[in-house]
């Protein structure tokens, strides 16, 4: 298992747009990925659970992936939501 964390800086948090990119993207990978915020996690590969936990500016958040390309998913989704401007 791989995983790293991550603040959100996007004034919009994680909202459906930048959500549904961040979706597409981690359905690219393989690997299982979970995201989490507090005591609440979300399949990183579904816009309703993944807007469901609410991401907004100032959060920081947790990707786990576990699988073939964790480490390669964990680092694209990273970065993602760290250069994310919308």
């Amino acid at each position: 298992m791989t995983n790293a964390t991550v603040k959100v800086t996007n004034a919009t948090g994680l909202h459906t747009r930048p959500g549904t990119q961040f979706v597409q993207l981690a359905k690219t990978f393989t690997a299982d990925i979970t995201l989490k915020k507090g005591d609440k996690d979300a399949n990183a590969k579904s816009i309703v659970k993944v807007l469901k936990i609410g991401i907004s500016q100032g959060d920081e958040i947790c990707i786990e992936a576990n699988g073939e390309d964790e480490e390669k998913a964990v680092a694209a989704l990273v970065e993602f939501v760290k250069n994310l401007t919308e």
